[in-house]
């Protein structure tokens, strides 16, 4: 690693360091709005997009369990899927 690549690093570091729990909460945000918007077809709310989230739904459902115990539900909310009970 060179002298730059140190530096750089420890800029990064000193910059994005105190803010790095905002961060997380700021992508843990995003990332379950993204889930509701791809879901929400799903979830029984309708979905003028679902025509394009519909190709995400294979991706998406590996995160269905972490999602739906973050947002405080016991079991999964779709019907025609159960990831855990």
């Amino acid at each position: 690693m060179t002298w730059f690549e140190r530096f750089s690093a420890g800029l990064k570091e000193f910059y994005y360091g105190p803010y790095r729990q905002t961060f997380a909460r700021a992508k843990q945000e995003e990332d379950d709005l993204f889930m509701m918007l791809v879901l929400s077809e799903a979830l029984g709310v309708p979905n003028p997009a679902s025509y394009y989230t519909i190709e995400l739904l294979p991706v998406m459902y590996d995160r269905v369990h972490e999602w739906h115990t973050r947002m405080g539900l016991d079991r999964s909310p779709l019907d025609q899927f159960s990831c855990c009970c």
